[in-house]
C-alpha cells in the first residue's frame, strides 16, 4: 500500500469512529465521538526563567459539528534549576451543554497549579508534569448543588530531534484522577496524543496533534466513552530585551 493511501486510511477510519450514542434504560448514552481543538495564543518571554501567555481555544463536538467550548486563557512559567519548573493558569469557558436537563452556554472558571521536570537522554526529550486544577460553574452555589470539579493529573512525554527533519514527532500520555463530591471519585480517564510542530521562526509555531481520550470510571460500566481529537495550534512569541 502507498504512503498516500495508507494516509487516506487512516483519516477515513478517524472519521468513522465518530458520534456514537446507545440508549440505556430510555436515556441516551454517548460512546464516542470525534472532535476537534483548535488554539491560538501569544507567548511572551521576559527571560530565560520566567514566561507568560494568553489564548483563546475553541473546541467542536457531534462529529465536530457543533460547539463544545470555547475559552480565554491566562498562564505563566517560571523555570528553576536543573529543569525545574513551576506554572499556573486560569480559564474562563463558556461551556455548550446539549445533554443535560437544562441545555445551553455556562459559564466556568477554571485554575490549575502545575509543577514539571524536563531533561535530555541525547535527542530524546523528556518531560513530566503534575497538576492539580478545580473548575466550578459560575452563578450557581454549592445549595444548587454546583461542587467544585477537581482533578490531579499526571503527564509523561517526550519529543525525539530527527537529523534534518522540522517536524519532530511528540508523544505523550496523562491520566485524570477525580476529587469531587458528590460523585464517584478515583482513576477517571486518560489522554494519548502524538503530534508535531513546526517552527516558522519568527513568525511563531504551527502544532498538529491526534489524541485518543478514553473513560475509565463511566456511570455506565459498559459504554465508557471514547473521544477522537484532531487539534491545530498556533502560538507567536515574543522575547522581552533586556540589558543585562
Amino acid at each position: 500500500m502507498s504512503s498516500k493511501k495508507k494516509i487516506t486510511t487512516v483519516v477515513i477510519l478517524m472519521f468513522l469512529s465518530g458520534l456514537k450514542v446507545f440508549s440505556q434504560g430510555g436515556q441516551d448514552v454517548l460512546v464516542s465521538d470525534f472532535e476537534t481543538w483548535s488554539r491560538a495564543g501569544i507567548n511572551v518571554k521576559v527571560n530565560k526563567n520566567i514566561s507568560f501567555g494568553l489564548e483563546q481555544q475553541l473546541r467542536l463536538k457531534s462529529n465536530s459539528s457543533e460547539v463544545d467550548a470555547y475559552f480565554t486563557e491566562v498562564n505563566g512559567k517560571y523555570k528553576l534549576n536543573s529543569g525545574i519548573w513551576l506554572g499556573a493558569g486560569l480559564r474562563y469557558l463558556r461551556e455548550n451543554d446539549t445533554r443535560g436537563n437544562i441545555q445551553g452556554y455556562e459559564n466556568h472558571l477554571r485554575y490549575n497549579l502545575d509543577a514539571g521536570f524536563k531533561h535530555s537522554v541525547k535527542r530524546l526529550k523528556l518531560g513530566y508534569r503534575i497538576r492539580f486544577q478545580s473548575k466550578n460553574e459560575l452563578g450557581i452555589s454549592e445549595e444548587e448543588g454546583d461542587f467544585a470539579n477537581n482533578h490531579l493529573r499526571l503527564k509523561v512525554g517526550g519529543e525525539y530531534n530527527i537529523k534534518k527533519w522540522k517536524f519532530d514527532p511528540k508523544l505523550s500520555f496523562e491520566i485524570f484522577h477525580q476529587m469531587q463530591e458528590g460523585t464517584e471519585n478515583g482513576l477517571s480517564k486518560f489522554r494519548a496524543t502524538i503530534g508535531t510542530d513546526y517552527d516558522l521562526k519568527k513568525y511563531g509555531d504551527i502544532g498538529l496533534f491526534y489524541r485518543l481520550e478514553r473513560e475509565l470510571n463511566p456511570a455506565y460500566v459498559d459504554y465508557p466513552n471514547t473521544t477522537y481529537i484532531v487539534g491545530l495550534s498556533y502560538i507567536y512569541t515574543i522575547k522581552i530585551k533586556t540589558n543585562d
